[in-house]
C-alpha cells in the first residue's frame, strides 16, 4: 500500500517533457476529484447523500461513466488522505481550467457540500480556501454558491 501511495503522490508531480496527454487529462482529473472528496470530508460526518453528489460531480464534470467515476473517487479518497496540502492539486487545476472551468467546479463542489442539508462552519472554509488558492474572485465565488444553494433548495 506504500507503494501505491508514493506511486500517486509522485505522479502529482509535472510531468516531465514530452509526457502523454493522457496522463496529464488524468492528474487533473484526480486533482478536481480531490478537491470535491476534500469538501466530503470536511463534514464530521460522512453522509451517503455528499458521496454521491462527489460521484455525479465527476460523472458531470468529466463525462465519465459510473464504475469510472467510482474509481476516481476511490482514489481521490485515498490521494487525499495521504495529501499535506492542498497546493499540488490546485496548481495542477490552475495550469488547466479557464475562469468559467473553475467557477462550474465551485458550484459542483458547494453541490457536495450541501448533499447532506447541512453546510458546516468547516465545509465553508474549505470552500473559501480552495477558492482562494484557484484565484477565483470572492463575487465569482458568491454566485457560485448561490447557484449551487438554489438547485439544492437550500436559499
Amino acid at each position: 500500500m506504500l507503494r501505491t501511495l508514493q506511486n500517486l503522490l509522485a505522479a502529482l508531480q509535472p510531468p516531465p517533457p514530452g509526457a502523454a496527454a493522457v496522463d496529464d487529462d488524468h492528474l487533473l482529473q484526480l486533482a478536481t476529484a480531490v478537491m470535491l472528496v476534500e469538501v466530503m470530508r470536511s463534514d464530521a460526518s460522512l453522509h451517503n447523500d455528499e458521496r454521491l453528489a462527489v460521484l455525479a460531480a465527476l460523472r458531470s464534470k468529466f463525462d465519465l461513466a459510473d464504475d469510472e467515476a467510482a474509481r476516481l473517487a476511490e482514489l481521490a479518497e485515498t490521494t487525499a488522505h495521504a495529501a499535506t496540502d492542498l497546493y499540488a492539486f490546485t496548481s495542477r487545476i490552475n495550469e488547466r481550467f479557464e475562469m468559467p472551468q473553475k467557477l462550474k467546479m465551485i458550484e459542483l463542489m458547494w453541490g457536495v457540500a450541501y448533499a447532506d442539508g447541512h453546510l458546516s462552519a468547516h465545509e465553508r472554509h474549505v470552500m473559501w480556501r480552495i477558492a482562494d488558492l484557484l484565484h477565483v474572485p470572492q463575487g465569482a465565488y458568491h454566485h457560485a454558491r448561490q447557484r449551487a444553494a438554489a438547485a439544492s433548495g437550500q436559499t
